[in-house]
């Protein structure tokens, strides 16, 4: 006889690991299915200051925590896989990973979040693990005493270009526009650390180099001037594109392809809730995504139990 879980996670960032943790916890057969390391886009934060009850702490031991917490309850969890078909439409969901195992659940929630935007440029792709990198935590430490850029101006940006100080010689960060979409504590705390400049109303055009990252190629946007400057390291921060290509076909989503949801996380299917990143809304924060996952759960509590 198939198992049945009563609700599949898909997703292991803050938003399904805090669904695991209610929904286990609430006594559901619940699994939880990751496509890389349990943790989410969170595990590549330096610090992590302003989430509720948590001074500060690396992101990897945030979510280390709610892991070990949703397994407490009961949660199990699957990771390092590759999901290769879903059927979402039925009474009884279907989830198919690695071309083989196939899990069903009563319900499903989506909490896939997202990955890094690229900027599309000439050199990008070629240079990606070779001077051009997406995580300050992963590669920071490879550029120390080394004049590097970071490109972008949220949030994310100059936080990782503050954090990158620790071992770069020189950060300069490189923005389309004269004044930042980041929050004022982060831009006092960018402008008020003497190893970033600032490059503004500019956009990178070209990355250039030979085995590895020599140049990057900016353009002023005003006077259209065109500049080359040397660097080793390029580190892209604007934005992310949500992990939604597999539910294209029977999700409905947003023109930015992000899951429409509506206050009680349901999707258009029944008994599919989504939560965190891949889903439409405003802003995208730990806290939000473990608000996301907290609804998302409680609704999937009502769904099966009704």
């Amino acid at each position: 006889m198939k198992e049945i879980f009563d609700v599949i996670i898909l997703g292991g960032g803050p938003a399904g690991l805090t669904a695991g943790i209610y929904s286990s916890r609430a006594k559901l057969k619940t699994l939880l299915l990751n496509e890389g390391t349990i943790g989410g886009q969170i595990i590549l934060t330096h610090e992590i200051a302003n989430y509720p009850g948590v001074e500060q702490a690396p992101g990897f031991q945030l979510v280390n925590t709610m892991k070990r917490q949703a397994k407490s309850f009961g949660c199990k969890m699957k990771s390092n896989l590759k999901i290769t078909k879903i059927n979402l439409t039925s009474d009884i969901k279907e989830i198919e990973v690695n071309g083989k195992d196939i899990y069903f659940a009563k319900s499903v929630i989506i909490a896939t979040g997202g990955k890094p935007r690229s900027l599309g440029i000439d050199g990008e792709n070629k240079y990606k693990g070779k001077g051009v990198s997406y995580c300050a935590t992963c590669d920071g430490e490879f550029y120390t005493g080394k004049e590097i850029f970071v490109i972008g101006g949220g949030n994310s940006a100059l936080e990782e270009a503050d954090s990158l100080t620790k071992y770069a010689s020189k950060v300069t960060v490189v923005h389309q526009f004269d004044h930042f979409q980041a929050a004022e504590a982060y831009v006092e705390k960018a402008k008020n650390n003497p190893k970033i400049n600032f490059i503004m109303e500019s956009e990178p055009r070209k990355i250039i180099g030979s085995e590895s990252v020599n140049s990057i190629m900016i353009e002023n946007l005003k006077s259209g001037e065109i500049s080359e400057i040397e660097t080793k390291g390029i580190f892209i921060f604007v934005g992310y594109v949500p992990n939604t290509e597999l539910f294209s076909s029977s999700i409905k989503l947003s023109d930015r392809k992000e899951i429409l949801a509506n206050i009680e996380m349901k999707t258009n299917i029944s008994g599919v809730f989504a939560a965190g990143d891949c889903i439409e809304k405003p802003f995208r924060q730990v806290s939000t995504a473990v608000s996301d996952g907290t609804v998302a759960a409680l609704s999937a509590i009502n769904f099966v139990n009704n």
